[in-house]
């Protein structure tokens, strides 16, 4: 008898070891004279796998009960050979010499024949071990070149308890701001329709009008936080001297309406934009974070998903609907409060 089980889909080499054992210990048992029936109860398996595992030791011995590894073919790839092919694809196709960040199965397929030696007969058998040591087919997230690492790893372990510590010592809310816009143009969303005709939204390209958007995320340093969502809006229509966006005046009015609701200080933390480095708005800053260090924008993400594939409308069918969104997001805490674990800041005081 020769043990064995299907590569890929069955039990990996540590799993494999743990059963070697127990068929092991089950040999002991019934070499001193027990039934299937009582090896089965102990082990907690079937009668047959007892009876099996007893018709391989009268037939080959206690190696008869040794694994002999997975099943079908041996992978083309070594554990070791696999782990170094995801670091090498982790690092992204320009560090191999490509214009773009876009991996391929034939860019893939490439890389491992001129690493390895070693070539693929099919995209489906690559395909299939990609998924196998856990590789995935992903639009990957757009990050800043000028982003600095060392500096927001700082920032969340030095900066960010200083913040909270600020905050319990002035009884004061901590408030992360972010603005965002959006115009005539809604966001793709995927949808049902006839296999091989594309469905069509109508939407206006006309002009320049969008919706400003500003908000503030308002919580106290707590084990379980209370999350509030302050937000206000601008339309822009593209008429001649009209305010296009957001100026200082209506940030200081935004933090003096965060005032009077939270009655209570505020700490802001918000982003580097020109117009947040005046003087006079630079005297109320806190500190300045990384974009995904930023609760608010998993606010704008989902109020966006709410607009997805949208109608021809106007710009101020728009700012409506933004409103509405926003709105309801005010009344569902524990999604604010979720947002707010997402950026993986721990907002339990220091």
């Amino acid at each position: 008898m020769v043990t064995r089980y299907a590569q890929g889909g069955g039990l990996d080499a540590a799993a494999r070891a743990r059963r070697e054992q127990v068929r092991m210990a089950a040999a002991e048992f019934i070499a001193a004279g027990e039934s299937d029936e009582q090896v089965a109860r102990r082990f907690r398996v079937t009668k047959m796998s007892a009876n099996r595992w007893r018709h391989a030791l009268q037939t080959g011995g206690a190696d008869a009960l040794v694994s002999k590894g997975a099943a079908g073919h041996r992978p083309l790839l070594t554990a070791g050979q696999q782990r170094e092919l995801m670091a090498l694809i982790e690092a992204g196709p320009a560090a191999h010499g490509y214009l773009d960040q876009r991996w391929t199965l034939s860019r893939i397929a490439e890389l491992i024949r001129t690493r390895f030696g070693v070539r693929f007969r099919s995209s489906g058998a690559l395909h299939e071990m990609l998924t196998r040591i856990g590789a995935s087919w992903q639009v990957p997230a757009r990050r800043a070149v000028e982003r600095d690492e060392h500096a927001i790893a700082a920032w969340r372990k030095e900066t960010w308890p200083n913040i909270k510590g600020t905050a319990v010592a002035l009884g004061a809310f901590i408030c992360f701001e972010d603005e965002a816009g959006q115009g005539l143009k809604p966001p793709r969303g995927r949808t049902w329709g006839r296999r091989g005709v594309t469905p069509v939204v109508k939407i206006s390209n006309a002009g320049t009008k969008r919706v400003n958007l500003v908000a503030l995320l308002a919580f106290r340093p707590a084990a379980r936080p209370r999350v509030r969502l302050i937000h206000r809006s601008l339309v822009y229509h593209g008429w001649k001297n009209e305010k296009k966006g957001f100026d200082e005046q209506d940030f200081i009015r935004l933090m003096d309406a965060a005032h009077q609701r939270l009655h209570a200080p505020i700490v802001l933390v918000w982003d580097n934009l020109n117009r947040h480095k005046s003087a006079t708005i630079r005297a109320l800053i806190a500190s300045r974070s990384a974009p995904e260090l930023n609760p608010v924008e998993g606010v704008w993400a989902v109020m966006k998903s709410g607009l997805v594939n949208l109608v021809k409308r106007d710009i101020d069918q728009i700012q409506q609907l933004v409103k509405q969104r926003l709105r309801h997001m005010q009344y569902r805490p524990d999604l604010l409060t979720g947002l707010l674990a997402k950026t993986g800041l721990d907002p339990q005081p220091p």
